[in-house]
């Protein structure tokens, strides 16, 4: 039976949970079987950046890090349940893919 598999991705955790709920009422509500939320390891992006730009001074440096979230949720490839999912407004902040999978 094919199932599509849906992953997810964010800077904002907050954000990111509620999408990830939104689709499991959706599931829920159509009845289709879904697995997951599995989360993904977080990928930190560490910036070392200098504090003083001018040259002048000692070379002190501050670490900026970004830290992208992802899940992933395999849910049955039922038309309607996709359909609903699709439609949902879902931030800018969060990257959504969407791929079917035997």
């Amino acid at each position: 039976m094919p199932k599509a598999r849906i992953r997810l991705s964010s800077t904002d955790i907050k954000l990111l949970d509620e999408v990830c709920e939104h689709i499991r009422d959706i599931s829920k509500k159509t009845g289709v079987s879904i697995r997951g939320l599995i989360p993904l390891p977080t990928h930190r992006l560490k910036m070392p950046t200098r504090k003083c730009p001018a040259g002048s001074g000692r070379e002190i440096y501050e670490t900026w890090e970004l830290r992208i979230h992802k899940r992933l949720i395999d849910l049955g490839a039922d038309e309607r349940a996709l359909r609903m999912i699709m439609k949902t407004s879902i931030p800018t902040k969060v990257n959504v893919e969407m791929e079917i999978v035997e």
